[in-house]
């Protein structure tokens, strides 16, 4: 078999943090005999420079004719206030593969528990299940400088292939399953609710419980090591995500997966930004690109055991002190991808 996988390096540091990823991902395949077919192309604020497009009509044909996609960051102010974004390129192409669940592992490496900002931080290795392309993200909109309104909606189709993904995740980890929503106030979450509660019915070896939205906010911080799988709607999703990331200690270390139907090329990234301010100087953490290419393996090519070999040994290699600057050490880009690199063969 041949692995057709599509890179989008994007702007700012993603260039830099995709060459490492395509290096260890490349290494890791060449090790157990898998081969890759690497194309590259452009999505984001370079696109818009070179082709006129965020997301040119060959970037999305070499996406949907891949195995997977691995993305890199994109945006920068050199395209602030401009009438055509970066950013449009990246929902253009969640949209255009029908990718409807992001999926974020989170998770604290013993040695980096003293970066975490909370205390309670020990042991948490949480999946937050978001939805992606529904809710007040992308409901009718009224703009106004008097009145504004933005409408999240919900259909029962949407709510239920999202829950479905959640339960099977739960199935492979610690079959704990929390659904959150904000059921108290809003219909959408009550319909949410109640198609979590029905369906738990099909997974009997879950353990499916509801936390409100606000109090799942202090839980994360208060006792985050309790929760396994958490599911939850799509700005809920985006803002727990990323609190759950910097509990982690960096956002340099966190990954994504965001799926769709089965058959269709998922998109993998890291949840970080552009960071056109450290862009070019060699000192981006490549950890959360390089962990992305394993979800990669994970998902994308049903290959779970070369996706545990990227994983450990990212592990193996900050286990020995290799940390860049978000994790408390003086280590560039190159020398983290090379450490990885290096414990690959011990793995």
């Amino acid at each position: 078999m041949v692995l057709n996988i599509t890179v989008l390096p994007g702007d700012g540091i993603g260039p830099e943090v995709m060459d490492s990823a395509v290096r260890v991902l490349s290494a890791v395949c060449e090790e157990v005999g898998l081969e890759l077919k690497i194309v590259s192309h452009d999505i984001g604020g370079v696109a818009i420079n070179r082709k006129g497009s965020p997301l040119p009509d060959e970037t999305l044909l070499s996406c949907r004719n891949s195995h997977g996609v691995l993305l890199g960051a994109v945006g920068g102010p050199e395209w602030d206030g401009e009438s055509i974004r970066p950013e449009q390129g990246l929902l253009a192409l969640r949209s255009a593969l029908g990718l409807f669940a992001n999926l974020r592992p989170i998770r604290i490496y013993n040695e980096l528990e003293h970066l975490s900002p909370v205390k309670s931080c020990k042991g948490m290795d949480i999946l937050i299940v978001r939805e992606l392309t529904g809710g007040i993200y992308f409901g009718d909109r009224e703009e106004g400088s008097a009145y504004a309104s933005d409408l999240c909606a919900y259909s029962s189709e949407e709510v239920i292939r999202l829950l479905e993904v959640a339960f099977q995740a739960a199935q492979g980890r610690r079959k704990k399953l929390t659904s959150v929503d904000k059921a108290n106030v809003l219909a959408s979450s009550r319909l949410w609710r109640h198609h979590a509660d029905h369906l738990s019915n099909d997974y009997p070896d879950i353990q499916l419980d509801h936390t409100l939205v606000d109090a799942m906010a202090m839980h994360l911080v208060t006792k985050p090591s309790e929760y396994d799988v958490i599911v939850t709607e799509n700005m809920f999703g985006d803002i727990l995500s990323d609190e759950a990331a910097a509990i982690s200690g960096s956002i340099g270390l966190a990954a994504s997966a965001s799926l769709g139907k089965a058959g269709m090329p998922g998109v993998y990234e890291p949840i970080h930004g552009s960071a056109p301010d450290i862009s070019g100087q060699g000192i981006a953490n490549p950890a959360g690109m390089i962990l992305s290419a394993a979800m990669l393996m994970r998902h994308g090519a049903q290959r779970p055991d070369i996706a545990e070999v990227i994983e450990n040994a990212v592990e193996m290699a900050i286990r020995d002190g290799v940390l860049t600057r978000d994790l408390g050490g003086d280590c560039g880009t190159l020398e983290m991808t090379e450490a990885v690199l290096a414990k690959i063969k011990d793995v």
